[in-house]
């Protein structure tokens, strides 16, 4: 299994992503809903994701493209937390280094939408 396929695992599995993952001096830039940050550092980078991918999920949607340098990976993640449904659309630009670890990370993430703003979501596509 590569970095990124054990990366994917440990989002859909909520097992916490492992550091081994990672280049030393790997980094984070993550776009978020109204904000921007980054993290630098295999362990800075797995407790952002720690945060994120703390639930057992699943991908809705999937589409993972290879580049010369990592791959670009899309997807729509849904779970459940507390018993309510919530589900989250992410893009990374992943870069990989020498030894096939991730070196680089550029994610945009559109948030985390619980049932109540899926619902609100479904109703507002134009029927059709």
């Amino acid at each position: 299994m590569t970095a990124i396929d054990t990366f994917l695992h440990a989002v859909e599995t909520g097992t916490g992503i492992p550091p081994v993952c990672y280049a030393e001096g790997a980094t984070l830039d993550a776009t978020v809903p109204n904000w921007r940050f980054s993290a630098t550092g295999a362990d800075e980078v797995v407790a952002v994701y720690d945060s994120w991918f703390r639930h057992p999920a699943r991908f809705e949607e999937l589409d993972r493209r290879p580049t010369a340098g990592g791959e670009v990976v899309s997807y729509l993640l849904v779970w459940e937390e507390d018993g309510v449904p919530h589900a989250a659309h992410h893009c990374h630009v992943l870069s990989l280094a020498p030894d096939g670890t991730i070196a680089g990370d550029r994610v945009w993430c559109g948030g985390r939408w619980s049932a109540a703003l899926l619902a609100e979501m479904a109703a507002a596509v134009p029927a059709g």
